[in-house]
């Protein structure tokens, strides 16, 4: 019973004749019920931006002990950068064997750092932290840390279109910066992102471009999206459902601690994104279509 009808039944209760008050107490129960099924069968929608579809290629592990903020696809390898909202000093990037899972080079942060959103340009890869409004600058093949930035707010995902440096900070805003001096060169508002199941904001989160767009994952959602954006115009062009996606492939014992789908990278040369979420024991090789 939601508030409108809990007001009705006390305003109304006591004008009832008996046999009255069962049948409404009836209609209630069923009304309740159907609304409840609704909500586990549909998820909120948004009329006029198309719904997406995928094809999955492959279906490979995952570390379960990564709460994945940061994925990206270069030359064969994942490259992953990670938080942990539990245990400091667990947050790392890493180079991954996709077939395995297993991370074959890896370097952890300091334990006041929490790993956030990474991108890799001109042989440098780029690692947010979440609050610590730090920027690490690494060299792409020995993790040699080059340099740092430092920037206001917080740090959640990030990408590039092959000239700026874009990352998101907790809002429904695409932030360019300069790749050498981090100075941001313009902001990006993205409009049509989905709300929740009760209308509260939601926000996008890791970002990829691909292909002139960007794909991104939202956050403080109750099941799994991703939206494709205009980066010209910030507006969302579809929506693409992955709810039940993970569940499909992995016993209840692995998902116990699954947190929400967070990470996408993708494979130019097979059109093939990757896609997981925080402590997920799989990773999806996708086309969407």
């Amino acid at each position: 019973m939601n508030i409108a009808e809990k007001i009705f039944f006390k305003k109304n209760i006591r004008l009832m004749r008996p046999i009255n008050i069962v049948l409404f107490s009836i209609l209630l129960f069923f009304t309740a019920c159907h609304n409840n099924n609704e909500k586990e069968n549909t998820y909120p929608t948004t009329p006029s931006i198309p719904s997406l579809s995928y094809k999955i290629i492959s279906v490979l592990p995952h570390d379960t002990t990564s709460f994945t903020e940061g994925l990206e696809f270069h030359k064969g390898y994942l490259y992953e950068s990670t938080g942990d909202p539990d245990y400091a000093g667990r947050s790392k990037l890493a180079k991954i064997n996709t077939t395995t899972g297993m991370d074959e080079q890896k370097i952890i942060l300091a334990p006041a750092y929490f790993g956030e959103g990474i991108t890799l340009l001109n042989r440098k890869i780029y690692q947010l932290t979440y609050k610590e409004q730090k920027c690490f600058v690494y060299d792409a093949a020995t993790f040699k840390k080059l340099k740092e930035f430092t920037y206001r707010g917080e740090g959640w995902g990030m990408t590039n279109d092959g000239k700026y440096l874009i990352m998101d900070n907790g809002s429904n805003e695409l932030i360019y910066r300069d790749p050498e001096t981090f100075n941001i060169v313009k902001t990006v508002s993205v409009t049509g992102v989905p709300k929740d199941y009760n209308g509260h904001d939601v926000f996008i989160n890791e970002l990829e471009y691909v292909d002139g767009f960007i794909y991104a994952n939202l956050y403080t959602m109750d099941f799994d999206q991703l939206v494709k954006i205009d980066p010209a115009t910030g507006k969302v062009m579809g929506i693409l459902n992955l709810n039940g996606l993970l569940e499909r492939y992995a016993p209840p014992a692995e998902t116990s601690k699954r947190d929400v789908l967070n990470g996408i990278a993708y494979d130019n040369a097979n059109k093939t994104f990757y896609i997981t979420g925080k402590y997920w024991p799989k990773l999806f090789a996708i086309q969407i279509q």
